[in-house]
Order: C-alpha cells, then sequence, then structure tokens
C-alpha cells in the first residue's frame, strides 16, 4: 500500500470522527497537504482557521499566505518538499453574534487536541519525514508538552527530536501576520526556514 493509499484511509476515519464538539459542528475537515512520496519535511500548524475551513486546506489564510512568501525566499517547493497538517482537523471557534451566528477563530482545547492527536500521530508515521517543523507554541506543546517555549528553542537553537525524528519549532506564521510586526523576528523566521531547507530539504 503507498503512502497516499494509507493516508486516504486515515483521512475516512478522520471524516468519521465526532468525538470533540468541533468535529460534530465542522464545516470541512482540513486534513492536509502535500505530496507525502517527495516530502521530507512535516509543518504543523495549530488549528484551520475561516479560510482552510471554507476550503479544506491548512495554511491558505493570511498566514498561509506569509509562509508561502517565505517558503519560496528560503528556496522551499510548498507542493514538492513539505507536508502540511494540523494538531486539530476541524476549526475551534466560538460564535461572536448568536443573531447573525457568526464564528470567531480560538486556541484548541486540551480535549480537542487529545482527541485528534492520533491522526497528527499517524500522519506523521506515515510520511516518516526527515524533519517536524512545530508552527507556534500549540504545536510544539503538543509534542513536547510545556517545557519548551518557541521563543527559546526556535530554529537550530535546541536540538529536538521526537520518536528518533529531528524536530524544529519555528513561530507561526499568523503570530508574525498579526502579533509580532516585527523585522527582526520576520529576519528569524527566514532563516530558520533556510536552515531547514539547507539541512533537511534537499
Amino acid at each position: 500500500m503507498t503512502k497516499q493509499q494509507m493516508l486516504n484511509d486515515l483521512k475516512q476515519e478522520c471524516e468519521s470522527c465526532r468525538i470533540c464538539e468541533i468535529g460534530k459542528k465542522r464545516t470541512n475537515l482540513v486534513f492536509g497537504v502535500g505530496n507525502p512520496d517527495s516530502a521530507k519535511v512535516v509543518f504543523i500548524g495549530e488549528a484551520p482557521g475561516e479560510q482552510e475551513d471554507r476550503e479544506g486546506i491548512p495554511f491558505v489564510g493570511k498566514a498561509g499566505q506569509f509562509l508561502d512568501e517565505y517558503l519560496k525566499k528560503a528556496g522551499i517547493d510548498r507542493d514538492k518538499d513539505l507536508y502540511i497538517i494540523n494538531t486539530l482537523k476541524c476549526r475551534p471557534f466560538v460564535i461572536k453574534n448568536q443573531k447573525t451566528g457568526v464564528k470567531s477563530n480560538r486556541p484548541p482545547m486540551l480535549d480537542e487536541k487529545l482527541a485528534c492527536e492520533h491522526f497528527m500521530l499517524k500522519q506523521i508515521e506515515i510520511i516518516n519525514p526527515k524533519l517536524i517543523v512545530l508552527c507556534g507554541n500549540n504545536a510544539l506543546k503538543s509534542l513536547f508538552g510545556s517545557k519548551y517555549t518557541v521563543t527559546k528553542v526556535h530554529g537550530k537553537l535546541a536540538n529536538l527530536e521526537y520518536k528518533g525524528r529531528k524536530a524544529i519549532a519555528i513561530y507561526h506564521p499568523s503570530y508574525l501576520v498579526s502579533y509580532a510586526h516585527s523585522e527582526e523576528k520576520n529576519k528569524e523566521f527566514l532563516e530558520d526556514l533556510i536552515y531547514i531547507h539547507q539541512a533537511f530539504g534537499q
């Protein structure tokens, strides 16, 4: 069985999952994207946002556009070099306005992450990447608990390893787009991506 066939089977299992509340109310499943046969690196984000939920693809909103821009600068081919997933496969949200039903993004809750953890870990196992890239603190904590923060261990500053696979933490693109507004952090983000490409993407 090929990697793609195994991922298709896992996706079917994921589509039938209704363990947590957001799974019961989801619009779309956001399973993952990339070429599992050529991808040497797995990127793990936090959770789908509004645009990702609409299209069923991770990192396609503003943060995704920012990521695409910096991947190109680093020489990384998103479609060939990466497989991109999230800790959650459904969008976590709150209803901002009960009358209109307008939804707002929110961070994943622990029970949601635990309900989805099997799918994330199985994706990693199937793709068997050279490197796991953890985008932001939520993804970092999913594999390593609360002992690390991205600010302290991003890029090559820490030699993380998960079940025999190298892992690196980077800033989440949405943090850089929405909150940081820092040329210095953007530069660090690009340097981390260049290091990832040079060390693991060749």
